[in-house]
């Protein structure tokens, strides 16, 4: 196991030397509710004074139910300013938009979200002079399991390293909300959604594999797949040269 005061010490002067590199004035974040983004929210908390959360429900009921109390509560008790920005009408506006012209398939929709996720934040960092915190893990990224241009785009990320496994003890050290670190991990991108149904694979199994190589011949198949068919998700467009 990590030393994670160590951990929380050495990210964030991570945090701090990219404020003073940049120039920004603080640093923004999606609070989902979910783990990834609490813990990202306190290491900011940690590091600067200046940090704003933001819950951006969008059709899903969990988004304005258990998620959003769970975002809150983390604002509560790590003292993180929060705003709310319901993207619901949005999403309806603009499905209703492109329908005029193109059929939009299941897949293409549910990444319109954190798509308009990532343009609120952006909105809202520059505006403010803030840098934009990214809030995925080295589990989620391996798999691809991230939307290209949503949330997998950010200004820096200080948990990018961290597996599922790392950030639930992180949280745990942190003394973090208890629903967070036990409810099933899910985007809320729609109803009954959650991250492990979704990707066919259990997070242990994930860590298992990025840790020894191993795993059950069906988890090492959907976990080899996976990341393969994600590779564009992990690189900068091709160019021509």
């Amino acid at each position: 196991m990590r030393d994670y005061s160590e951990e929380l010490k050495n990210r964030a002067k991570f945090i701090q030397d990219k404020l003073k590199e940049s120039g920004a004035a603080g640093i923004i974040f999606g609070n989902s509710g979910g783990k990834d983004s609490a813990l990202v929210g306190i290491l900011c908390k940690n590091a600067c004074d200046n940090v704003l959360g933001v819950i951006m429900p969008c059709e899903s009921k969990r988004n304005f139910g258990e998620d959003m109390e769970d975002g809150l509560e983390v604002a509560r008790q790590f003292n993180i300013d929060n705003i709310t920005v319901d993207l619901t009408e949005t999403k309806k506006a603009i499905c209703q938009e492109i329908e005029n012209a193109a059929q939009i398939t299941a897949s293409a929709s549910k990444n319109i979200a954190p798509r308009l996720r990532m343009t609120t934040l952006y909105t809202i960092g520059q505006s403010k002079n803030y840098l934009v915190a990214g809030t995925g893990n080295k589990s989620e990224a391996y798999m691809g399991y991230f939307t290209k241009w949503g949330d997998g785009a950010y200004d820096l990320n200080p948990i990018a390293d961290l597996t599922v496994t790392e950030v639930y003890e992180f949280l745990e050290y942190l003394n973090a909300p208890k629903n967070i670190r036990t409810k099933a991990p899910s985007a809320g991108l729609f109803e009954g959604q959650t991250d492990e149904s979704e990707m066919g694979v259990t997070y242990n199994e994930i860590d298992e594999y990025i840790a020894t190589g191993k795993g059950t011949p069906e988890s090492v198949a959907r976990i080899e797949r996976a990341h393969r068919i994600s590779e564009h998700k992990r690189r900068m467009p091709d160019v021509y040269k």
